[in-house]
């Protein structure tokens, strides 16, 4: 019996490629396959870890396409220059896992998938808000395990989100996406905490008040504040998509939970570890009307003792950009990112990457992350 999780394609391809995960659609593998690539492709379920990359590398490997879940650091990029790579693309818009500097060192592009997730992702938020705010997950289980016996005025009260103020935490593509989902659906008041303030959302809001104004409807609002502890403690709701990084590593940690109103929904659709797990349980079990959503953890797929049992929490294994468009969409992005590195072809100087997607993808490369630091326009030599 075969054992051996890798299966390759076109064998006899001019360049060979490694894929750590079996993607999904056809799309993206006959890119790589047109593009002339040898690819190999592990069909394991397991997260894949450093060593086992390595020998996949081989000595022979001109580009990879690598998970969220790996660390893809000095030992791996040095591999992959030794192997004659000259090409790496993350299956995520999230790069946190890559260490950029020594990609950068050795010259090695990475690429990444944006511009896919964003609908798909604030959707998810949108989704994990109303089931914590309605009590959807606890309902659920009480129905399965045969308690419900009868409507009960009381049973379940939850939250009206609307006119209720929404905060959000990074107001970028899937942000500014779940303050117009809320503001238009909802009538929610919207503020916000970034870096800079989003004239374009805000702009947005401002045209929709004028035609709410017709309907004969109260305004919304929609303001940058530049303090996160006044958007904590102001907040009814408050829905996290920053970046990773080290000034947001724990940037939710007890003293800013203790901020938020007792009855505060908090939802993470970002990193798991933008939010400080342990005092997050800790103060779910001391505050039992304080709620949460959550589709990523600390250290997944492990999640901080005592989370799991929380019926003031909703949780979701990382499926914010599980839909079949978004995921085959990524897996194109990587693909494409791959194949006109080897190809030599230049970068894409567009923010819209939709259409890669369409039938005949651009002789160009989606997205490089360290294109700059690399001074590198995206035609090889």
């Amino acid at each position: 019996m075969n054992n051996n999780p890798w299966q390759v394609h076109n064998p006899d391809g001019a360049f060979r490629v490694i894929v750590t995960k079996a993607l999904p659609g056809q799309r993206w593998l006959d890119i790589l396959t047109s593009a002339d690539c040898r690819v190999d492709i592990c069909h394991s379920k397991l997260v894949l870890d450093t060593e086992t990359i390595k020998a996949a590398i081989g000595r022979r490997c001109d580009g990879a396409i690598g998970q969220l879940t790996e660390a893809w650091g000095a030992t791996l990029f040095d591999a992959l220059k030794s192997a004659g790579g000259i090409a790496y693309s993350n299956y995520a818009v999230g790069y946190n896992n890559v260490d950029l500097e020594t990609a950068t060192r050795t010259g090695i592009p990475v690429g990444n998938t944006p511009g896919v997730l964003t609908e798909t992702t604030a959707e998810m938020a949108v989704a994990l808000l109303f089931a914590a705010a309605r009590h959807v997950g606890e309902a659920e289980r009480f129905l399965r395990a045969g308690r419900y016996t009868g409507w009960l005025p009381d049973l379940f009260l939850g939250t009206l989100l609307h006119d209720k103020t929404l905060g959000i935490i990074g107001v970028g593509r899937i942000g500014a996406v779940v303050a117009r989902m809320m503001v238009q659906g909802h009538g929610m008041q919207v503020i916000y905490h970034d870096l800079a303030a989003n004239t374009e959302l805000e702009a947005f809001v401002a045209d929709y008040n004028r035609f709410r104004a017709t309907q004969h409807l109260s305004p919304v609002g929609c303001r940058r504040v530049e303090s996160l502890d006044e958007l904590l403690e102001t907040a009814d709701c408050v829905s996290i998509h920053t970046v990773l990084d080290d000034t947001t590593h724990h940037l939710i940690d007890a003293r800013r939970l203790a901020l938020m109103k007792s009855d505060a929904i908090l939802i993470n659709t970002s990193r798991g570890p933008v939010v400080d797990e342990v005092a997050l349980v800790d103060h779910c079990r001391h505050h039992p009307e304080f709620r949460a959503g959550l589709d990523v953890f600390e250290h997944e797929p492990v999640m901080a003792p005592g989370l799991a049992e929380l019926t003031n929490v909703v949780i979701v294994p990382h499926i914010a950009s599980a839909t079949r468009w978004t995921r085959e969409g990524m897996a194109t992005l990587a693909a494409c990112n791959v194949a006109g590195l080897l190809s030599g072809y230049p970068l894409w100087q567009k923010s819209d990457i939709l259409p890669f997607l369409e039938k005949a993808a651009p002789h160009a490369i989606p997205s490089i992350v360290n294109a700059e630091a690399l001074g590198w326009s995206g035609q090889r030599d």
